[in-house]
């Protein structure tokens, strides 16, 4: 068994990090911080663990992280992981990251959309964590940034088109739609239930949303020149999941059981991506919840050849904390699903 640690283990991803650890065969969960909880049990402020472990949370101190774990999964937010993960990796510790701090290669471009960073250093050392590209480099890392939950889903469902030449970089739009858990679990007025139930609405669209620059970077370097998508995330009164409807012209022709077959082959390997032909139906976040499978459906506008990829992810798992269970077992020389292979939650 191998030693984790959690630092942040009451937000979102941190409690879904424990609900998959405490069932993962391999895993121990030996460390766990928050500011709110210190001093107490785990299972006072999850109760649902009451029966499955002891541990008591702590004050973050990374020399104690890093005498405890072998592997610590930050789940803080933005600006305030970096510190955190440059003193454990100096400890030794590797360190699987689920904020943006170290996603963006480029401190300039973090900048502009974050802030400062105090820790640029480390920006080109941390692999960025979609194991589907990097699963080699992954494992040889100290250091992993987990993507965002919306560029997972549009990196992915764009990556074979991306990688056979068929996209016209100019012409990408990703309509996105997300459930509630994605604006993580600080209370905001605007995520009441009063306010999100029985609502639909967009937020942070016209190139104003910070996943934006994460999808350039990685379509970018796919393509092998700049790209510049137009993306519209979209809030709907569900408490997770994430569908996202990709659009390209297409560079080259191509037709619907072409590209269906394009993505099988490439996905042929990939334990978590499931693609559907043109008769199967549609993904919808239903068939995700919960697991750490990616669904894709590829497609043809019959009406004006342009390329239509429908992607869905649970954006609590295969968006943050099963993406980073997939790439620590990577780290760890473990089979990439181990403790990841569930069934979906239905209904």
């Amino acid at each position: 068994m191998t030693k984790v640690g959690i630092v942040g283990v009451t937000g979102y991803t941190g409690m879904e990090l424990v609900r998959i650890i405490l069932s993962h065969p391999e895993l121990d969960l030996a460390y766990a911080t928050s500011r709110t909880w210190a001093g107490k049990p785990l299972a006072q402020a999850l109760p649902a663990v009451k029966e499955r472990t002891e541990l008591r949370i702590s004050l973050f101190d990374p020399v104690g992280a890093a005498g405890a774990a072998e592997v610590v999964f930050l789940c803080l937010p933005h600006n305030e992981a970096m510190d955190a993960a440059a003193q454990l990796v100096g400890l030794g510790t590797r360190v699987v990251d689920l904020s943006a701090d170290f996603r963006l290669k480029d401190a300039d471009v973090y900048e502009k959309w974050y802030g400062s960073h105090s820790q640029p250093q480390l920006l080109t050392k941390a692999v960025y964590g979609l194991p589907e590209i990097y699963r080699d480099r992954i494992a040889e890392a100290s250091l992993v940034a987990v993507p965002g939950c919306y560029p997972t889903s549009v990196i992915l469902g764009l990556l074979p088109a991306a990688q056979g030449g068929l996209l016209n970089p100019d012409s990408i739009i990703a309509d996105s739609k997300s459930g509630v858990s994605g604006a993580g679990k600080e209370p905001k007025a605007d995520l009441h239930f009063p306010e999100v139930e029985g609502n639909f609405s967009a937020y942070n669209i016209a190139g104003v949303h910070r996943h934006t620059c994460e999808m350039d970077q990685e379509l970018a370097g796919i393509l092998g020149q700049p790209v510049s998508i137009t993306f519209s995330p979209h809030l709907i009164p569900v408490s997770r999941g994430i569908l996202s409807t990709i659009y390209s012209d297409p560079a080259i022709a191509v037709d619907a059981d072409g590209l269906v077959d394009l993505y099988r082959e490439r996905f042929s390997s990939e334990p978590f991506i499931k693609v559907r032909s043109i008769i199967d139906p549609l993904p919808s976040i239903k068939d995700v919840r919960g697991t750490n499978q990616c669904i894709i459906a590829p497609r043809v506008d019959s009406g004006n050849g342009r390329i239509v990829v429908v992607s869905c992810i649970d954006n609590l798992v295969k968006g943050a904390s099963g993406q980073a269970i997939q790439c620590s077992n990577l780290m760890l020389g473990l089979p990439e699903t181990l403790g990841l292979e569930d069934m979906p939650l239905l209904p």
